[in-house]
This record gives structure tokens, C-alpha cells and sequence, in this order.
């Protein structure tokens, strides 16, 4: 019987819970009477839900199991006081119990303050300082379960330098995110109004995208409190905060004076939805095979991609014709140029000849550039420097004219000639026709390509030529590569180095304008003076920028060189590109570009954590405008964590259904309220309708409650699985069990330890302890050892793995069964030493965990007992244990216990296989030839026989006792003989086996027919090729063991 499974199997001194509560000593009667009479309502609703457990039939009691775990706190708790810990613990592990009232404790403490660590002066404090920000997230909607994973990590390792005494601030933020916020609010008008942002107008729109930030900044607090996220936050920001506007200013006019920033017309991605430029990361890249046809915004038809037409352009004063293909055919109309390659001996005769465009009055030129690729294709490329970066350089090197096609909004533009005012998918249509009636067309041919749509709107993004406004980024790139080649910028893990330097050595210019509304207007403003003619929008010279307008006035002014009076100014509509006040975070959010306490105290920062995924976006623009404006580096360490995606590796995306809340997962949510949220949200009926059908699939029965420690815990335990993380939010409820576990030790710990145990201020051996628990003491010191070392190299599955296998596999498995016999037989001495030894072992495998479940390690952490010189006020603010303070590994007795262990898998194994219950004890002989071996296995019989539910256990009992037995080789160390005579009918035993064999025998020739056959290595994926390999050595093992086994029965 498993102690954890069954607390109350043994009564230990100091009687039940009820006697610790009604028992207690040097209590006055008066505050008895009051505690008693606080905790009626608990005991009434918990005698209530028993009652109504035990009138439940057969028929529902899985149900029932599930609903008897549901267990509330009621005791009346003051928001911000302390939660009652003298009430009896809960009989089973309840998220709903555990996680109620710690939080609001935890901050009216001030325990995430960093002022709590230093006690006084922060700065003249000698203690070590961790500092992070958080990344701050979208106020689009709510956070899902990739921030979940950001958070858990953050917290944990804020947690952790918290626990070793170091000063701690975890800064928290919100991220205005300019288009994602805009499209999201513009979606809602049109869904609840029928109105665009144009219908209300700027300010009145503004207004509308504030309301949502209000509601949806404080959900998102919500969500990052339920998590047990340990910020700071009366420190928290948000992007468009007045201090964080400032910031924003100043750091644009700095640069814009300096020529960091300047205005040019380059090619942008433009998504003609939004009617705005959009930056690379807001750019899907969707893989065409062939041809496609994809919905467009915009078109209530489907659009054609995937093919590449063929066309000839007439040469000029001849009857030859030259060949181009494309595959936007609709950009022809703004073709200024054939380029052919300089060596190709199929066009020398016709450098510097011109073609004659078939719609436009316009010829173009034939130019020759390397470029060129003479094998692909006809060697011949249509070149439309307006709308294709190549074609743009080709363009700047010839001088040849930029012809815009295309309008803002996706219209053909006036120099389209006949196309004039179309759509510009119903325009590739029309000119494809137009080409066919000229002669002119060629064909179509399908072709593998890769269309760029707007994440945003899902709208086909266009290469287009607009003014915009720029940082140069070489020189911010090369120090950038300068610091992490010399170490003075770490990255983890170290493989995304390489991607670090592929991106700055290929750096282009960094556009960062955005033709929005919502998000910081750009402090730049064009200049006209009164008598001159109005100067060139795209020319720098006519802008100046300003802290305030009146500032800008005054630059004007000096500029030009006129009065202040014959100036006016315009203030630029366009709005900075979200990553631009996002990548000052780090230091904007402590005042600058002020020389506040907090930049002087936090920043630098320690440790800038987020995913791999914006290592450029955001993370090098940090890094680029903390050491232009700051001359430092933000941070000294960047941990890249993996992408979360769904149980069969998909993006995740709402309109699959697969974006979770984590307080779903916290809290368990059926399957119908989870396709309520997507109704009230704001995808269209196709989307709803698709994201419905994912989400029955994949939650046919709703998400369990898990709570937030098995949801953190599970999530930094997969992050050992790479780059990607394929999360089974299922098996999130595996780790809820594990809660229970820890829980049903904890119960079992109290009861063993009694209500008079306390234990000495400082844990030290007494020699009176068994071999067990110097064994435990010796898995502690590993347990200690793998955690710090784990925390040390961001290794957080490694963390993760040492307090799940400390805990299941050694304390409760072994250690709490083992210690039994010595709590109900051994003397007192071997008792005091085991309860210290059990109490100092629980005490430091809670503080283990504590970084990764801090609510249940706090509820369970605050119930043990201390020493007469107490404890700190929180596990969370308690020392974490340091290897150097752990010095029992005893490897030599770490090998004998696996050994005996081993032996007591095997025994279990043999059990198993002959269907002997729990009440069926058996006795087990254990031959061994070697002294050491017979010596130890003779003092763990006891053990051996408790782990194993043996009644006896012989060592190198005599051939007569053996009689009767099973026998199995466990190795050349020992022989296992379970006496089986009279328990089990050897005859009926090996039949059932035989027929297992034979069931095994015949998926194991299924898997190898499937395996055999022709091509499997070529047709079959490579996955299911693996998994048909793990079932072959599956059924093999399986085979082997019921041969094993028929072999024992046989030596009966």
C-alpha cells in the first residue's frame, strides 16, 4: 500500500487532524472558541460534500470521484491577510483550495518588491541584483498558452534569485501594438456598428481602441496574477504611458538629429487592407506547390496563384519578339525595362534595342545585368522597379523610371492606361485577356511559389514605393555582432548565435513609420515657408522633428532662416512602428531619458527572456537603441525559449481553434463554453465554423481543471524538447496528479511527524539513522545539486525533472513505504532520527519546487512544523538550497538501493504477470553469492518486503524452502524465488500465458509484413516509420517477458 495513496494506514503519535486542531496547547480559550467557530462553515461544507459522495450509485461514481476533489476555501480571509493554515488539511489536492487567497497575501507583503530584499537602501545595498522586464503583451486580446510558457520561465527564475537572497524586480508592461490593436477594434466596430474607423474619425476611433486597451489591460493582469506571476506591480507601464510617450520623443529626435533617423522612398511591404506599411514580421509566408486559388479581402471571388504567365514584348523597329514570364502579370503595366544577361549570346543583338509596350504609350529599354539568370526560363526578366526589390536595384543602376501601379487601397493607378481604377486581381485577369486578343500571349505554366499575406488581415502584400521614415542600422549592426563575439552579450541557447549574425551581416535599413492611428504619432513635421514654393514631401530637408511642436518651430526657423511667423508646420499623420517604443523598453520604463532612482538602481537589466521567434524584431532592436541612446547594453543575457504549438505541431491560431486561455486550463472549461468564447470573439461564421470542428476534435470533453502549478510545471518541463514545443494541453492533468501526490505526502508527513514534533534550528546527522535515510539524504543532495545547476544554464526541464523524480520516484515510492517498520517498531532514537530526517527532506524538496509551484508549495510549506527560533514569513522568500550546504551523496549506497530496488521491480513485474492482488502476500528467497550483496540485502529485507507486498523475505534460505517457488535470474548478483505453491494453478498460469505470447506473436508478424513491404523506407513518413519502430521493440519486450515468465513457472 503506497503511503501517498493512503495517509491514514498508519496511526502515528499525536492521533488524527481532528486532535490537532482540538488539542492545541498554550492557546487561549477565548481565541479557541473564535477559531472554532471560523472554521464551522469549512467543516459544514466539507461534511456536505462527503455525505453527498456517499449517497452516489455505481453508476456515477467516476463523476462523483472528480467532484469530490472540487474543495473551496471559505474561511473568511480579508483580501491581502494571511490564509488560514491551522484548519486540517483538504483529504485530496484541490486547485480551487490551494490557490485561493496566497496571491493577495504575497503582494500586500511586498514580498516582489526588490526594496524587500534590500531592507533599506537599495543602491548602497551589497546584495545581487536580477532584473528583467517582462515582454510586454499585446493589448489585443488575452494571453494563451506561449505566454503561459514566457511567464512560467520568468517567474521561476525570478523566483529563484528571489529565494537566494538576491534583489529581484520582474518589471511588468503592456505593448499598445499598433496595426494588431487597430485591425482587432476595427474588426469589432464593423461586427457590432457596421462601421469602419473612417465612419467615426481619428479621435473618435482613438477613443474606441482606449476603451479596449482598459478592458483588455486589466484581463491581461488578471491572467498573469492568476498564473502567480511575482511582479512588481507598482512599477507596471504600458507602452503609451505619458513617461513612456516621452521617452519615444526623445529618442526620435535624438536620432533624427544625429541622421539615425531620415525620410526616403523605398520599396515596403504594404497591405493595401490596412492601407499601411507593415513590418516582416507581420508577413506570412504562405508555400505554394502550383496553382492555388486563395481568398483575398476584398474579392468575393477566389484569386488565382501558383502560375506563371508567359508574355512577348514586341522589339521596336523589328519583327522579333522577346519572351518574359511572371507571375503577377497585372505589374506589367509597370515593366520600365527587359534585362537580359550581357553574356547571352541569344540577345547581343539586341543590347540597347527598346520594346514597345502593347497597352501603354511607353517603350522600355533592353538592359543587360548580371543579375540575370541565363538558365531559367527564356534569360529574358521583366523588370518593374516599383513592385520587386531585384527589379528595384536592377532600376537604381540603370536609372531607369519607378511606375507605380497600384493605389493605397489595391486600385490600378492612372498610369495604368485602360486598367485605370480596377482591382488589381480583376486587373491580372483583364490583361492576361488583353494579351491573348494582341497575340501577345504565350501560356501559363504552373509554379511553386511563395505568396506574403498580412498576418493581420490575411490580404496578398504588395512591394511598394513610399516615403517612409528610416534608421540606419549598419553601425548598430556591427556593434551588435561586436558584443556577443566578445561576451559581453550571451545568448542561450547558443545555436541561435548564428542566426544573430546571419541577420546583422544582411542587414537592411529599418522602416519605421506605419500609416496608422492608434499608436505613437511621429514627432516630425514638414515645413512650408510663406513665398517659396512647397518643398518635396520625401525630401529630409524638409522636415524637422520636436519634443513639441513649438520646439520644432523653433528649428524651422534656424533652418530656414526666417522669423517664426512666416513658418507653418505639419505634423506627420503616420504613426512609429510598434517595435520602435517596444525596443526602449527596457529602459523607458525606469524614466529615461530622466536620471531617475530606478535607471540608476535597474538598469542595465540581467536577463532579457522572450521566444526565438523575435530574436530581430524586437530583441536586436533593443540591443541597437539601448547602446545608441544609453551607451549599454540592456541586458547581459538573452534566453530564447521555445514556440508553443498545438499536440500536432500547428501555429497556433484562433481560427483553428487551438488558441487556449491558461485560465481555461487553470480553472477546466467544457467543450460548449469554449465555442461560446469563439462566438462573442471576432473571427468571421467560416472561421467560427472551422475552429468549432478543431476544437471538438481535440477537446471532445472540455479541458480538465489542472490549476496553475501543474500548468507552469508542465510547461517548463517541456521546454527540454527543442526549438518547438508540442503541447498536449491533456497532459497538463498528469501534473495535477503529480500535485496530488505531493499533497497526499505532505498529509502523510504531518500525521508520521505529530503535533509535538520541532525539529533542531539546524538539520545535522545523529548516527542513529537507518540506511534509508541516508539514502534519501544522499537523492536530496543530487535533487539540490541538478536544480541549482539546471537554474545556472537556463535548463529548466532539468529542474523540472529532478523535483518530479525526487518526489515520486524516491520519497514516495520508496522512502515513505520504507519508513514504516521503523515508525511503528524502531526504537525512539531511530524514530527522532527518521521524523528530522522526513521533516528536513519535505522541508527542502517544497523549497525545490517553490520557483515552479508556488501555491501549493506555500499552502503545504506553511503547515509544517519549525524549530523554536521559526521560519521565514514565506516559502518564497525563504533560502533556496545550495549544493554546497548538501554533502550526503553517497554513490556506493546509491548503487546498493538501486540494486534493491531493481529486485523489488522485478518481484512486482512476477506479481503482475501471474495477476496476484495486493492482498495476496507471498514470501520471496533471494539467493546471492556475494558477501556484500548478502549482507546488504539481509539488513533491506524488512524494506524489500514493505516495497514489494512480500509477507517474508529469505536471504540464501536453504534448497527445501525453495520449493514451490518461481524462480528468475534478476543477474549474475542474484536469483529471485517467489513462492507461488498453493497460490496460483502453474497449469491454468501457462495457458493464459501461451495465449499471450501468442496475440504478441502476431502483431509483432503484422508490424514486420508492414515493414517489409516494397518502397516502405520511400512511401512511409519518416514518423510513422519511427512509431512502427517503437511497436516492433514494444511487442519484442513484451514477448520476452512472457517468456520470462512462463520459464519461471516452469522451474516450480
Amino acid at each position: 500500500m503506497s503511503a501517498v495513496s493512503d495517509a491514514s494506514s498508519v496511526a502515528m503519535a499525536g492521533g488524527d487532524q481532528q486532535a490537532l486542531l482540538s488539542t492545541k496547547k498554550d492557546k487561549e480559550k477565548a481565541k479557541e472558541a473564535k477559531k472554532l467557530a471560523k472554521l464551522e462553515k469549512f467543516q459544514q461544507k466539507q461534511q456536505a460534500m462527503m455525505q453527498k459522495t456517499n449517497a452516489t450509485t455505481d453508476k456515477k461514481k467516476p463523476k462523483e470521484k472528480a467532484e469530490r476533489q472540487i474543495i473551496t476555501y471559505d474561511i473568511p480571509t480579508e483580501p491581502g491577510a494571511k490564509k488560514d493554515v491551522e484548519c486540517p488539511l483538504p483529504p485530496a489536492y484541490s486547485p480551487r483550495y490551494v490557490e485561493a487567497s496566497w496571491y493577495a497575501w504575497w503582494e500586500k507583503c511586498g514580498f516582489f518588491k526588490p526594496e524587500y530584499a534590500s531592507k533599506g537602501s537599495i543602491e548602497q545595498s551589497p546584495k545581487a541584483k536580477f532584473v528583467m522586464v517582462i515582454p510586454p503583451p499585446n493589448v489585443t486580446g488575452t494571453l494563451h498558452l506561449g505566454h503561459a510558457l514566457a511567464n512560467s520561465i520568468e517567474d521561476c527564475l525570478t523566483r529563484w534569485h528571489r529565494m537566494k537572497g538576491h534583489i529581484a524586480l520582474w518589471n511588468p508592461g503592456c505593448d499598445h501594438a499598433g496595426i494588431a490593436t487597430q485591425v482587432v477594434v476595427e474588426k469589432k466596430l464593423w461586427r457590432q456598428m457596421k462601421k469602419s474607423r473612417h465612419d467615426l474619425g481619428r479621435d473618435a476611433f482613438l477613443k474606441e481602441v482606449w476603451k479596449w486597451k482598459n478592458e483588455k489591460g486589466h484581463y491581461i493582469y488578471d491572467q498573469l496574477k492568476a498564473l502567480g506571476s511575482s511582479l512588481d506591480w507598482d512599477r507596471a507601464c504600458f507602452t503609451m504611458d505619458e513617461k513612456m510617450c516621452r521617452a519615444v520623443t526623445e529618442a526620435f529626435v535624438r536620432m533624427h538629429d544625429d541622421g539615425t533617423i531620415y525620410r526616403s522612398v523605398r520599396l515596403v511591404n504594404w497591405s493595401c487592407s490596412l492601407r499601411s506599411a507593415i513590418s516582416d514580421i507581420e508577413v506570412d509566408k504562405v508555400e505554394l506547390t502550383g496553382r492555388t486559388f486563395l481568398s483575398v479581402p476584398g474579392y468575393n471571388e477566389k484569386v488565382e496563384f501558383g502560375v506563371l504567365v508567359s508574355f512577348a514584348y514586341p522589339v521596336d523597329g523589328t519583327d522579333e519578339r522577346i519572351v518574359v514570364a511572371t507571375t503577377r502579370v497585372e505589374t506589367m503595366l509597370g515593366d520600365t525595362a527587359v534585362a537580359v544577361h550581357p553574356d547571352d549570346p541569344r540577345y547581343k543583338h539586341l543590347h540597347n534595342k527598346w520594346c514597345v509596350h502593347p497597352f501603354l504609350d511607353r517603350k522600355i529599354p533592353v538592359v543587360t545585368d548580371s543579375f540575370v539568370d541565363m538558365s531559367f526560363g527564356t534569360g529574358a526578366v521583366k523588370i518593374t522597379p516599383a513592385h520587386d526589390q531585384n527589379d528595384y536595384d536592377v532600376g537604381r543602376r540603370h536609372k531607369l523610371p519607378f511606375v507605380t501601379c497600384f493605389t493605397d487601397d489595391g486600385l490600378m493607378t492612372a498610369d495604368c492606361g485602360p486598367f485605370s481604377g480596377m482591382k488589381r486581381f480583376h486587373a491580372r485577369r483583364e490583361v492576361t485577356e488583353a494579351l491573348k486578343r494582341s497575340g501577345l500571349f504565350v501560356g501559363v505554366t504552373e509554379n511553386p511559389m511563395v505568396v506574403p499575406i498580412c498576418s493581420r488581415t490575411r490580404d496578398v502584400v504588395e512591394p511598394l514605393l513610399k516615403a517612409q521614415w528610416y534608421v540606419k542600422c549598419d553601425e548598430m549592426a556591427r556593434k551588435a555582432v561586436e558584443v556577443v563575439h566578445n561576451g559581453s552579450l550571451r545568448i542561450v541557447p547558443e545555436f541561435h548565435v548564428k542566426t544573430w549574425h546571419n541577420w546583422m551581416e544582411n542587414i537592411r535599413d529599418w522602416c519605421i513609420s506605419r500609416q496608422l492611428w492608434w499608436g505613437h504619432r511621429i514627432p516630425a513635421y514638414f515645413v512650408t515657408v510663406a513665398g517659396r514654393p512647397e518643398g518635396d514631401d520625401a525630401d529630409d530637408n524638409f522636415w524637422v522633428s520636436g519634443r513639441t511642436a513649438e520646439e520644432a518651430l523653433q528649428r524651422a526657423s534656424l533652418r530656414f532662416n526666417v522669423p517664426k511667423e512666416h513658418i507653418s508646420l505639419r505634423q506627420d499623420e503616420d504613426v512609429l512602428d510598434t517595435w520602435f517604443s517596444s525596443g526602449l523598453f527596457p529602459f523607458s520604463i525606469f524614466g529615461w531619458p530622466e536620471e531617475t532612482s530606478d535607471l540608476k538602481n535597474f538598469y542595465p537589466g540581467s536577463l532579457l527572456e522572450t521566444g526565438y521567434d523575435i530574436l530581430f524584431f524586437w530583441v536586436a532592436r533593443m540591443v541597437f537603441l539601448a547602446q545608441k541612446l544609453t551607451g549599454k547594453l540592456p541586458f547581459t543575457t538573452i534566453y530564447l525559449h521555445s514556440i508553443v504549438r498545438d499536440a500536432h505541431g500547428r501555429k497556433m491560431s484562433k481560427s483553428l481553434g487551438n488558441v487556449i486561455d491558461p485560465l481555461d486550463v487553470i480553472h477546466g472549461i467544457s467543450l460548449s463554453a469554449l465555442q461560446q468564447q469563439l462566438e462573442s470573439g471576432n473571427l468571421d461564421p467560416a472561421e467560427i465554423s472551422r475552429a468549432k470542428e478543431g476544437q471538438k476534435r481535440d477537446y471532445p470533453e472540455g479541458i480538465p481543471e489542472c490549476g496553475t502549478d501543474a500548468l507552469r510545471f508542465a510547461l517548463c518541463a517541456y521546454t527540454g524538447q527543442g526549438r518547438d514545443i508540442n503541447l498536449d494541453v491533456l497532459r497538463v492533468q498528469g501534473y495535477r496528479f503529480f500535485c496530488n501526490k505531493i499533497w497526499n505526502a505532505c498529509r502523510f508527513t504531518l500525521m508520521t511527524l505529530g503535533e509535538e514534533f520541532k525539529p533542531e534550528e539546524t538539520f545535522k546527522l545523529s548516527g542513529s539513522e537507518t540506511m534509508v535515510d541516508q539514502w534519501i539524504l544522499s537523492r536530496l543532495s543530487t535533487a539540490v545539486h541538478l536544480c541549482n545547476e539546471g537554474f545556472e544554464s537556463y535548463e529548466f526541464s532539468k529542474v523540472a525533472t529532478a523535483c518530479h523524480n525526487f518526489w515520486l520516484y524516491e520519497l514516495c515510492d520508496v522512502y515513505l513505504e520504507s519508513i514504516k517498520p521503523v515508525m511503528l517498531s524502531g526504537s525512539e532514537s531511530s524514530r527522532r532520527a527518521c521524523k528530522l530526517v522526513l521533516c528536513f527532506c519535505v522541508d527542502t524538496a517544497l523549497k525545490l519546487l517553490s520557483p515552479f509551484m508556488p501555491f501549493i508549495t506555500e499552502e503545504l510549506w506553511q503547515r509544517l512544523p519549525s524549530s523554536t527560533a521559526g521560519k521565514p514569513d514565506s516559502i518564497c522568500v525563504a533560502a533556496y538550497p545550495e549544493a554546497d550546504d548538501f554533502l550526503w551523496k553517497n554513490e556506493a549506497l546509491d548503487e546498493d538501493v538501486n540494486f534493491m530496488l531493481s529486485i523489488v521491480k522485478c518481484v512486482r513485474s512476477l506479481r503482475a504477470d501471474y495477476d496476484l492482488t495486493t492482498k495476496t502476500k507471498t514470501k520471496l528467497f533471494l539467493s546471492s553469492q556475494g558477501g556484500h550483496d548478502v549482507e546488504f540485502l539481509s539488513k533491506c529485507a524488512d524494506i524489500i518486503g514493505v516495497l514489494s507486498n512480500c509477507s517474508s523475505v529469505e536471504v540464501n534460505a536453504d534448497n527445501t524452502s525453495l520449493s514451490g517457488c518461481a524462480t528468475v535470474p534478476l543477474s549474475n548478483r542474484c536469483k529471485i524465488h517467489l513462492l507461488l505453491e498453493g497460490i496460483v494453478e502453474k497449469e491454468k498460469e501457462l495457458a493464459k500465458l501461451d495465449l499471450r505470447a501468442q496475440k504478441v506473436r502476431s502483431q509483432l508478424t503484422k508490424c514486420h509484413e508492414v515493414m517489409s513491404m516494397d518502397n516502405y523506407h520511400t512511401r512511409v513518413p519518416e514518423e510513422v516509420r519511427q512509431a512502427n519502430e517503437e511497436k516492433k521493440r514494444q511487442f519484442q519486450a513484451e514477448l520476452e517477458h512472457i517468456v520470462e515468465a512462463m520459464t519461471a513457472l516452469n522451474s516450480m
